[in-house]
Protein backbone atom coordinates (compact mmCIF):
# COMPACT_ATOMS: atom_id res chain seq x y z
CA UNK A 1 0.00 0.00 0.00
CA UNK A 2 1.48 3.32 -1.14
CA UNK A 3 0.03 5.66 1.48
CA UNK A 4 1.91 8.68 0.18
CA UNK A 5 0.42 8.19 -3.31
CA UNK A 6 -3.10 8.15 -1.85
CA UNK A 7 -2.47 11.41 0.00
CA UNK A 8 -0.92 12.98 -3.11
CA UNK A 9 -3.98 12.04 -5.16
CA UNK A 10 -6.33 13.49 -2.56
CA UNK A 11 -4.58 16.86 -2.66
CA UNK A 12 -4.23 16.79 -6.45
CA UNK A 13 -8.00 16.36 -6.82
CA UNK A 14 -8.52 19.60 -4.94
CA UNK A 15 -6.03 21.40 -7.20
CA UNK A 16 -7.72 20.01 -10.33
CA UNK A 17 -11.13 21.21 -9.15
CA UNK A 18 -9.73 24.64 -8.29
CA UNK A 19 -10.77 24.41 -4.63
CA UNK A 20 -7.48 23.81 -2.85
CA UNK A 21 -7.57 26.13 0.15
CA UNK A 22 -4.73 28.50 0.98
CA UNK A 23 -4.61 30.16 4.40
CA UNK A 24 -3.41 33.75 4.50
CA UNK A 25 -0.47 34.74 6.72
CA UNK A 26 -1.55 37.94 8.47
CA UNK A 27 -1.61 39.84 11.73
CA UNK A 28 -4.39 42.26 12.60
CA UNK A 29 -3.42 45.69 13.92
CA UNK A 30 -4.92 46.08 17.40
CA UNK A 31 -7.37 48.94 17.57
CA UNK A 32 -7.19 49.59 13.82
CA UNK A 33 -9.49 46.94 12.33
CA UNK A 34 -9.99 46.27 9.38
CA UNK A 35 -6.29 47.10 8.85
CA UNK A 36 -3.86 44.18 8.98
CA UNK A 37 -0.39 43.07 7.86
CA UNK A 38 0.12 40.31 5.29
CA UNK A 39 3.38 38.31 5.32
CA UNK A 40 2.89 36.06 2.28
CA UNK A 41 4.49 36.50 -1.13
CA UNK A 42 6.61 39.57 -0.47
CA UNK A 43 9.45 40.86 1.67
CA UNK A 44 8.20 42.02 5.04
CA UNK A 45 4.63 42.81 6.09
CA UNK A 46 2.35 44.48 3.54
CA UNK A 47 -0.64 46.54 4.71
CA UNK A 48 -4.00 45.06 3.70
CA UNK A 49 -7.70 45.60 4.40
CA UNK A 50 -9.69 42.64 5.73
CA UNK A 51 -13.13 42.22 4.13
CA UNK A 52 -14.12 38.71 5.23
CA UNK A 53 -13.73 38.54 8.99
CA UNK A 54 -16.51 37.05 11.09
CA UNK A 55 -15.49 39.43 13.88
CA UNK A 56 -18.44 41.38 12.53
CA UNK A 57 -18.44 44.21 15.05
CA UNK A 58 -14.66 44.33 15.68
CA UNK A 59 -15.30 43.40 19.31
CA UNK A 60 -12.06 41.42 19.25
CA UNK A 61 -10.38 44.83 19.15
CA UNK A 62 -12.64 46.61 21.65
CA UNK A 63 -10.79 48.21 24.60
CA UNK A 64 -13.21 46.70 27.13
CA UNK A 65 -12.56 43.21 25.79
CA UNK A 66 -8.78 43.57 25.58
CA UNK A 67 -8.61 45.08 29.08
CA UNK A 68 -10.78 42.32 30.57
CA UNK A 69 -8.53 39.66 29.05
CA UNK A 70 -5.38 41.37 30.30
CA UNK A 71 -6.81 41.65 33.82
CA UNK A 72 -7.89 38.00 33.85
CA UNK A 73 -4.47 36.88 32.60
CA UNK A 74 -2.72 38.65 35.46
CA UNK A 75 -5.36 37.56 37.97
CA UNK A 76 -5.67 33.81 37.27
CA UNK A 77 -3.06 32.91 34.63
CA UNK A 78 -3.40 31.54 31.12
CA UNK A 79 -5.12 28.13 31.09
CA UNK A 80 -8.25 26.73 32.67
CA UNK A 81 -6.57 23.72 34.28
CA UNK A 82 -8.64 20.93 32.72
CA UNK A 83 -12.18 19.85 32.03
CA UNK A 84 -15.07 21.59 33.78
CA UNK A 85 -15.61 18.46 35.86
CA UNK A 86 -12.04 18.21 37.17
CA UNK A 87 -10.21 21.53 37.29
CA UNK A 88 -11.46 23.83 34.56
CA UNK A 89 -14.56 25.35 36.11
CA UNK A 90 -14.04 29.00 37.08
CA UNK A 91 -16.20 31.83 38.30
CA UNK A 92 -15.74 33.43 34.85
CA UNK A 93 -17.40 30.40 33.21
CA UNK A 94 -20.35 30.46 35.59
CA UNK A 95 -20.86 34.22 35.21
CA UNK A 96 -20.74 34.04 31.40
CA UNK A 97 -23.28 31.20 31.34
CA UNK A 98 -25.60 33.31 33.50
CA UNK A 99 -25.19 36.27 31.13
CA UNK A 100 -25.92 34.11 28.06
CA UNK A 101 -28.99 32.53 29.67
CA UNK A 102 -30.25 36.04 30.46
CA UNK A 103 -29.47 37.21 26.91
CA UNK A 104 -31.84 34.61 25.47
CA UNK A 105 -34.40 34.58 28.27
CA UNK A 106 -33.60 30.97 29.18
CA UNK A 107 -33.08 29.21 32.51
CA UNK A 108 -29.55 28.12 31.75
CA UNK A 109 -26.65 28.04 29.31
CA UNK A 110 -23.65 25.81 28.68
CA UNK A 111 -20.24 26.80 27.29
CA UNK A 112 -18.28 24.80 24.72
CA UNK A 113 -14.87 25.32 23.15
CA UNK A 114 -16.36 26.36 19.79
CA UNK A 115 -19.64 26.78 17.95
CA UNK A 116 -18.85 23.65 15.95
CA UNK A 117 -18.45 21.60 19.13
CA UNK A 118 -21.62 23.03 20.69
CA UNK A 119 -23.67 21.99 17.64
CA UNK A 120 -22.09 18.58 17.20
CA UNK A 121 -22.20 17.64 20.88
CA UNK A 122 -25.66 19.02 21.63
CA UNK A 123 -27.48 17.60 18.61
CA UNK A 124 -25.86 14.18 18.92
CA UNK A 125 -26.64 13.97 22.62
CA UNK A 126 -30.21 15.28 22.42
CA UNK A 127 -31.20 12.76 19.77
CA UNK A 128 -29.60 9.86 21.65
CA UNK A 129 -31.56 10.77 24.77
CA UNK A 130 -34.89 10.78 22.89
CA UNK A 131 -35.87 7.18 22.03
CA UNK A 132 -36.65 6.79 18.33
CA UNK A 133 -36.02 10.48 17.66
CA UNK A 134 -36.34 11.81 14.11
CA UNK A 135 -34.45 15.01 13.27
CA UNK A 136 -35.74 17.39 10.60
CA UNK A 137 -32.83 19.38 9.17
CA UNK A 138 -32.77 22.31 6.76
CA UNK A 139 -30.73 21.36 3.69
CA UNK A 140 -28.42 24.38 4.14
CA UNK A 141 -27.56 23.69 7.77
CA UNK A 142 -23.93 24.12 8.82
CA UNK A 143 -21.50 21.19 8.68
CA UNK A 144 -21.37 21.05 12.48
CA UNK A 145 -25.12 20.48 12.66
CA UNK A 146 -24.91 17.78 10.00
CA UNK A 147 -22.08 16.11 11.95
CA UNK A 148 -24.11 16.16 15.16
CA UNK A 149 -27.15 14.69 13.46
CA UNK A 150 -25.04 11.99 11.81
CA UNK A 151 -23.31 11.11 15.08
CA UNK A 152 -26.63 10.81 16.87
CA UNK A 153 -27.38 7.71 14.81
CA UNK A 154 -31.06 8.66 14.61
CA UNK A 155 -33.35 8.93 11.62
CA UNK A 156 -33.17 12.25 9.77
CA UNK A 157 -35.36 14.04 7.25
CA UNK A 158 -33.84 16.88 5.21
CA UNK A 159 -36.29 19.58 4.15
CA UNK A 160 -35.76 22.05 1.34
CA UNK A 161 -34.27 25.33 2.49
CA UNK A 162 -36.85 27.43 4.38
CA UNK A 163 -39.62 25.41 2.67
CA UNK A 164 -42.43 25.23 5.20
CA UNK A 165 -44.68 23.08 3.01
CA UNK A 166 -41.96 20.48 2.60
CA UNK A 167 -41.19 20.53 6.32
CA UNK A 168 -44.85 20.03 7.20
CA UNK A 169 -45.15 17.19 4.69
CA UNK A 170 -42.24 15.41 6.38
CA UNK A 171 -43.54 16.08 9.90
CA UNK A 172 -47.03 14.86 9.03
CA UNK A 173 -45.62 11.56 7.77
CA UNK A 174 -44.37 10.66 11.27
CA UNK A 175 -46.42 9.38 14.19
CA UNK A 176 -47.50 12.27 16.41
CA UNK A 177 -45.95 10.53 19.44
CA UNK A 178 -42.55 9.99 17.80
CA UNK A 179 -39.92 12.28 19.38
CA UNK A 180 -39.03 14.95 16.82
CA UNK A 181 -36.43 17.73 16.64
CA UNK A 182 -36.40 20.50 14.02
CA UNK A 183 -32.88 21.84 13.50
CA UNK A 184 -32.36 25.06 11.54
CA UNK A 185 -30.38 28.29 11.45
CA UNK A 186 -31.54 31.87 11.88
CA UNK A 187 -29.14 33.62 9.47
CA UNK A 188 -27.68 31.41 6.74
CA UNK A 189 -24.20 32.80 6.34
CA UNK A 190 -23.49 32.01 2.68
CA UNK A 191 -26.71 33.43 1.20
CA UNK A 192 -27.52 35.92 3.94
CA UNK A 193 -31.20 34.95 4.24
CA UNK A 194 -33.25 34.36 7.38
CA UNK A 195 -35.41 31.47 8.58
CA UNK A 196 -39.16 31.97 9.23
CA UNK A 197 -38.74 31.27 12.93
CA UNK A 198 -42.33 31.75 14.07
CA UNK A 199 -43.72 29.63 11.23
CA UNK A 200 -41.32 26.79 12.07
CA UNK A 201 -42.32 27.03 15.73
CA UNK A 202 -45.97 26.84 14.68
CA UNK A 203 -45.25 23.55 12.91
CA UNK A 204 -43.27 22.30 15.89
CA UNK A 205 -46.24 22.92 18.18
CA UNK A 206 -48.66 21.33 15.71
CA UNK A 207 -46.60 18.16 15.34
CA UNK A 208 -45.19 17.91 18.88
CA UNK A 209 -41.54 18.63 17.98
CA UNK A 210 -38.66 20.31 19.80
CA UNK A 211 -36.86 23.18 18.08
CA UNK A 212 -33.11 23.81 17.86
CA UNK A 213 -31.84 27.00 16.23
CA UNK A 214 -28.27 27.91 15.27
CA UNK A 215 -27.86 31.66 15.83
CA UNK A 216 -24.09 31.87 15.31
CA UNK A 217 -24.31 34.53 12.58
CA UNK A 218 -26.97 36.49 14.47
CA UNK A 219 -26.04 36.66 18.17
CA UNK A 220 -24.68 40.08 19.00
CA UNK A 221 -25.95 41.31 15.63
CA UNK A 222 -29.74 41.44 15.94
CA UNK A 223 -32.23 42.25 18.66
CA UNK A 224 -32.25 45.12 21.14
CA UNK A 225 -29.62 43.40 23.31
CA UNK A 226 -27.93 41.25 20.67
CA UNK A 227 -29.95 38.12 21.36
CA UNK A 228 -30.18 37.32 17.65
CA UNK A 229 -33.06 36.84 15.25
CA UNK A 230 -35.07 35.08 17.96
CA UNK A 231 -34.89 38.23 20.07
CA UNK A 232 -35.53 40.56 17.14
CA UNK A 233 -38.60 38.55 16.09
CA UNK A 234 -39.75 37.99 19.70
CA UNK A 235 -39.52 34.22 19.26
CA UNK A 236 -36.88 33.20 21.82
CA UNK A 237 -39.49 31.85 24.26
CA UNK A 238 -40.84 29.57 21.51
CA UNK A 239 -37.51 27.95 20.60
CA UNK A 240 -36.39 25.13 22.89
CA UNK A 241 -32.62 25.30 22.32
CA UNK A 242 -30.71 28.35 21.07
CA UNK A 243 -27.10 27.77 20.00
CA UNK A 244 -24.58 30.52 19.45
CA UNK A 245 -20.92 31.32 19.01
CA UNK A 246 -18.56 33.57 20.94
CA UNK A 247 -16.09 33.89 18.05
CA UNK A 248 -18.04 36.02 15.58
CA UNK A 249 -19.94 39.13 16.69
CA UNK A 250 -18.66 38.72 20.26
CA UNK A 251 -15.13 38.68 18.86
CA UNK A 252 -13.32 36.04 20.95
CA UNK A 253 -13.79 32.24 20.96
CA UNK A 254 -16.19 29.53 22.06
CA UNK A 255 -19.74 28.30 21.61
CA UNK A 256 -22.80 27.68 23.78
CA UNK A 257 -26.38 26.58 24.03
CA UNK A 258 -29.17 28.20 26.04
CA UNK A 259 -32.28 26.28 27.12
CA UNK A 260 -34.27 25.23 30.17
CA UNK A 261 -32.34 23.79 33.12
CA UNK A 262 -33.31 20.17 32.44
CA UNK A 263 -31.99 20.23 28.87
CA UNK A 264 -28.80 22.01 29.94
CA UNK A 265 -28.25 19.48 32.72
CA UNK A 266 -28.72 16.58 30.30
CA UNK A 267 -26.20 17.93 27.78
CA UNK A 268 -23.77 18.77 30.60
CA UNK A 269 -24.07 15.27 31.98
CA UNK A 270 -24.09 13.21 28.78
CA UNK A 271 -22.26 15.03 25.95
CA UNK A 272 -18.72 13.65 25.41
CA UNK A 273 -17.79 16.81 23.52
CA UNK A 274 -18.37 18.74 26.72
CA UNK A 275 -17.33 16.26 29.40
CA UNK A 276 -13.93 15.25 28.00
CA UNK A 277 -12.69 18.61 26.65
CA UNK A 278 -10.43 21.08 28.42
CA UNK A 279 -12.59 24.11 29.11
CA UNK A 280 -12.07 27.53 27.58
CA UNK A 281 -9.25 29.55 29.09
CA UNK A 282 -10.64 31.97 31.69
CA UNK A 283 -8.77 34.70 29.80
CA UNK A 284 -10.98 34.06 26.76
CA UNK A 285 -14.11 33.77 28.89
CA UNK A 286 -13.36 37.10 30.57
CA UNK A 287 -13.07 38.74 27.16
CA UNK A 288 -16.38 37.27 25.98
CA UNK A 289 -18.04 38.31 29.22
CA UNK A 290 -17.01 41.92 28.64
CA UNK A 291 -18.18 41.73 25.02
CA UNK A 292 -21.60 40.26 25.84
CA UNK A 293 -22.21 42.82 28.58
CA UNK A 294 -21.21 45.67 26.27
CA UNK A 295 -23.39 44.56 23.35
CA UNK A 296 -26.37 44.02 25.64
CA UNK A 297 -26.24 47.74 26.41
CA UNK A 298 -24.93 49.19 23.13
CA UNK A 299 -26.58 49.11 19.70
CA UNK A 300 -24.03 51.48 18.19
CA UNK A 301 -21.90 48.70 16.72
CA UNK A 302 -24.91 46.79 15.34
CA UNK A 303 -26.39 49.87 13.71
CA UNK A 304 -23.09 50.88 12.11
CA UNK A 305 -22.50 47.38 10.78
CA UNK A 306 -25.96 47.17 9.21
CA UNK A 307 -25.43 50.57 7.60
CA UNK A 308 -22.08 49.44 6.17
CA UNK A 309 -23.58 46.26 4.72
CA UNK A 310 -26.48 48.12 3.14
CA UNK A 311 -24.12 50.70 1.65
CA UNK A 312 -21.78 48.13 0.12
CA UNK A 313 -24.66 46.15 -1.41
CA UNK A 314 -26.04 49.35 -2.93
CA UNK A 315 -22.67 50.35 -4.37
CA UNK A 316 -22.15 46.88 -5.87
CA UNK A 317 -25.60 46.97 -7.48
CA UNK A 318 -24.91 50.43 -8.91
CA UNK A 319 -21.70 49.04 -10.45
CA UNK A 320 -23.70 46.10 -11.90
CA UNK A 321 -21.68 43.55 -9.94
CA UNK A 322 -23.57 40.26 -9.32
CA UNK A 323 -24.25 40.81 -5.62
CA UNK A 324 -26.75 38.26 -4.33
CA UNK A 325 -29.99 39.24 -2.65
CA UNK A 326 -29.43 39.32 1.10
CA UNK A 327 -31.59 40.71 3.88
CA UNK A 328 -28.78 40.58 6.43
CA UNK A 329 -25.23 41.81 7.06
CA UNK A 330 -23.79 39.19 4.67
CA UNK A 331 -22.73 40.52 1.24
CA UNK A 332 -22.22 37.56 -1.13
CA UNK A 333 -20.86 38.26 -4.64
CA UNK A 334 -21.62 35.45 -7.08
CA UNK A 335 -18.81 34.10 -9.27
CA UNK A 336 -20.01 30.59 -10.10
CA UNK A 337 -16.61 29.04 -10.75
CA UNK A 338 -13.96 27.94 -8.22
CA UNK A 339 -10.95 28.81 -10.38
CA UNK A 340 -12.19 32.30 -11.12
CA UNK A 341 -13.21 32.88 -7.51
CA UNK A 342 -9.66 32.03 -6.41
CA UNK A 343 -8.17 34.17 -9.21
CA UNK A 344 -10.21 37.21 -8.20
CA UNK A 345 -9.23 36.74 -4.57
CA UNK A 346 -5.54 36.44 -5.52
CA UNK A 347 -5.61 39.61 -7.65
CA UNK A 348 -7.39 41.60 -4.96
CA UNK A 349 -4.75 40.66 -2.39
CA UNK A 350 -1.66 40.99 -4.59
CA UNK A 351 -2.58 44.16 -6.46
CA UNK A 352 -5.10 45.98 -4.30
CA UNK A 353 -4.26 44.93 -0.74
CA UNK A 354 -7.79 43.59 -0.29
CA UNK A 355 -8.30 40.33 1.56
CA UNK A 356 -11.43 38.29 0.85
CA UNK A 357 -11.46 34.50 0.71
CA UNK A 358 -13.19 32.57 -2.10
CA UNK A 359 -16.03 30.35 -0.88
CA UNK A 360 -16.07 27.01 -2.68
CA UNK A 361 -17.55 23.52 -2.36
CA UNK A 362 -18.32 21.94 0.10
CA UNK A 363 -19.15 25.19 1.92
CA UNK A 364 -21.49 26.08 -0.96
CA UNK A 365 -22.85 23.88 -3.80
CA UNK A 366 -20.73 23.50 -6.93
CA UNK A 367 -21.54 26.20 -9.47
CA UNK A 368 -22.36 28.76 -6.76
CA UNK A 369 -18.81 29.70 -5.77
CA UNK A 370 -18.62 33.25 -4.49
CA UNK A 371 -16.76 35.94 -2.61
CA UNK A 372 -18.32 36.70 0.77
CA UNK A 373 -17.84 40.22 2.12
CA UNK A 374 -18.58 41.18 5.72
CA UNK A 375 -18.26 44.96 6.01
CA UNK A 376 -18.11 46.19 9.57
CA UNK A 377 -18.52 49.47 11.43
CA UNK A 378 -14.99 50.59 10.49
CA UNK A 379 -15.22 49.94 6.74
CA UNK A 380 -15.54 53.47 5.40
CA UNK A 381 -17.33 54.59 2.24
CA UNK A 382 -13.91 55.41 0.77
CA UNK A 383 -12.74 51.82 1.35
CA UNK A 384 -15.95 50.54 -0.22
CA UNK A 385 -15.49 52.72 -3.31
CA UNK A 386 -11.92 51.44 -3.73
CA UNK A 387 -13.13 47.85 -3.38
CA UNK A 388 -15.94 48.23 -5.92
CA UNK A 389 -13.61 49.94 -8.44
CA UNK A 390 -11.13 47.07 -8.05
CA UNK A 391 -13.83 44.46 -8.57
CA UNK A 392 -15.15 46.18 -11.71
CA UNK A 393 -11.62 46.33 -13.14
CA UNK A 394 -11.01 42.64 -12.41
CA UNK A 395 -14.39 41.62 -13.85
CA UNK A 396 -13.41 43.42 -17.06
CA UNK A 397 -9.90 41.94 -17.06
CA UNK A 398 -11.23 38.40 -16.77
CA UNK A 399 -13.97 39.01 -19.38
CA UNK A 400 -16.72 38.32 -16.88
CA UNK A 401 -20.21 39.66 -17.41
CA UNK A 402 -21.65 42.41 -15.26
CA UNK A 403 -25.36 42.49 -14.49
CA UNK A 404 -27.68 44.55 -16.64
CA UNK A 405 -29.40 47.47 -14.99
CA UNK A 406 -32.71 46.54 -13.38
Amino acid sequence: MNYQHIFDQAIERLHEEGRYRVFIDILRNKGAFPNARCFAGHNGPKPITVWCSNDYLAMGQHPKVVTAMEEALHDVGAGSGGTRNIGGNTHYHIELENELADLHGKEGALLFTSGYVSNEASLATLAKLLPGCVIFSDELNHASMIAGIRNSGCEKRVFRHNDLEHLEELLAAEDIDTPKLIAFESVYSMDGDVAPVHAICDLAEKYNALTYIDEVHAVGMYGKRGGGITERDEAADRVDIIEGTLGKAFGVMGGYIAADKKIIDCIRSYAPGFIFTTSLSPVLVAGVLASVKHLKASSEERDAQQASAAKLKAMMREAHLPVMDSTTHIVPLMVGDPVRAKKISDILLAEYGVYVQPINFPTVPRGTERLRFTPGPAHTEELMAELVDALVEIWDRLDMELQEAA
